[in-house]
């Protein structure tokens, strides 16, 4: 799966020059951006291909809907910014800002959601190994420590959100945070694995049973992903 969401774009620059923009939105200037417009990226896998730890239908859901209309408001916001800026009219650049983080945001996340799963016993599950394991020992002590780590931060979310495994480039840790609604990971953080604690990644399979849905993830988890990321952080 092709892992380029987007370049800086000029009006992006804009509105984070504009003296009124919010820090969620600064932050998301730190990340790339492509030219022209994002676009919804292709899984490596069929929707019903995590059942029944995923089911298809949410799959779909999910990918098509909810993640499409991230792209959509992504887009629109950068058209926005856009012709502000050949307005001259940083205000109106700058109130679109929080649409540019919330939207960029979903789409940052959702398309490294996406590559952090796999078919169980095809790529998705087990335990990690190599370079990743003994960063994972050396950090939080074991593996499934870290699995209790992840899973206590996914339920103390209040509404919607993200917990990371995350390398915090300065101090050359690995970390375990969070996110509130579709805030993306940035700065000294380089994000290796999310998992997404929003209501429309389990609630027609899971309903209140949220916990279920943490504990089932783990079986699809692609390891593979989260090394080659680390490899690269």
């Amino acid at each position: 799966m092709a892992t380029t969401l987007f370049r800086t774009a000029p009006a992006m620059r804009a509105a984070l020059r504009a003296s009124s923009v919010k820090t969620g939105a600064a932050a998301l200037g730190s990340t790339s951006f492509t030219r022209g417009k994002a676009t919804l990226p292709d899984l490596s896998y069929d929707y019903g291909a995590l059942e029944p730890y995923i089911s298809g239908k949410i799959m779909e859901l999910h990918h098509k809907g909810h993640h499409q209309t991230y792209v959509n408001g992504l887009n629109s916001a950068l058209e926005t910014i856009e012709e502000a800026k050949a307005k001259g009219d940083f205000n109106a650049a700058a109130a679109a800002a929080p649409l540019l983080n919330f939207n960029g945001g979903g789409h940052k996340n959702h398309t490294l959601f996406w590559e952090n799963l796999a078919p169980h016993n095809k790529g998705g599950g087990g335990e990690p190994e190599g370079p990743l394991k003994s960063a994972i020992d050396k950090n939080f002590g074991s593996f499934n420590t870290l699995q209790q780590q992840i899973n206590t931060a996914l339920a103390g979310i209040q509404g919607s959100g993200w917990a990371w495994l995350v390398k915090d480039k300065t101090a050359g840790t690995l970390q375990v945070v969070t996110r509130p609604n579709q805030d993306p990971v940035t700065g000294n953080f380089v994000p290796l694995l999310g998992i997404d604690a929003w209501e429309h990644a389990y609630y027609l399979q899971y309903q209140n049973r949220k916990a279920e849905y943490f504990k089932a993830i783990w079986n699809v988890i692609n390891w593979d992903t989260v090394a080659k990321r680390l490899e690269k952080a």
